[in-house]
C-alpha cells in the first residue's frame, strides 16, 4: 500500500507535526483493518515533509546546506517513526517494522528537463514573485 506525502499532510494544511500525526493515526486505523486478511507492506511519499526540511535547511546559512538525499532520510525517519507508533497503537498484537530506503537517480533522466513534481509548500503568484526576487531565482 502506498501513502502519498499529501495523504500524510493534505495540501493547504500547515506543515505541523501534530497535524501529520493526526492524519497518520487516521490512516493507521484504516490500515489496521486490512491486516485482518493481509500482511501489509506500506510505502509513503514525502514531498511536503522534505520541502519543509529544505526550507529549514536554507534558512540557516552558517553551514553548507544538507544534500537532498540526507533530507530525504530525515523525512523518512520522521514519517516512519510516526507510522510505526500509530500502527503499533492500532495493532498492539502485531509486529511493526520501519526501514529507510535510498533512491537511485539517473542524472541523464529526461524528466529533469521538465520537472513536474515539486517539494515543499505551494505559493500563489505574488508569493512566488516575492520569494524569487529575494532569493534571485526564476519563476
Amino acid at each position: 500500500m502506498a501513502l502519498g506525502g499529501n495523504a500524510l499532510l493534505k495540501r493547504g494544511e500547515p506543515l505541523e507535526a501534530e497535524i501529520q500525526r493526526q492524519n497518520i493515526e487516521l490512516a493507521a486505523r484504516t490500515i489496521a483493518g486490512l491486516t485482518v486478511n493481509w500482511r501489509v507492506v506500506l510505502v509513503h511519499g514525502n514531498g511536503p515533509q522534505i520541502g519543509l526540511l529544505a526550507l529549514q535547511n536554507s534558512a540557516y546559512d552558517k553551514v553548507t546546506p544538507y544534500p537532498l538525499d540526507v533530507l530525504g532520510a530525515e523525512s523518512q525517519g520522521m514519517i516512519g517513526y510516526m507510522l510505526q507508533q500509530a500502527l503499533k497503537n492500532s495493532l498492539p498484537q502485531r509486529e511493526v517494522s520501519v526501514l529507510l530506503t535510498q533512491v537511485e537517480v539517473d542524472a541523464t533522466d529526461p524528466a529533469f528537463s521538465n520537472p513536474t513534481k515539486y517539494i515543499g509548500p505551494v505559493y500563489n503568484e505574488d508569493q512566488a514573485k516575492t520569494l524569487a526576487a529575494e532569493k534571485r531565482l526564476g519563476v
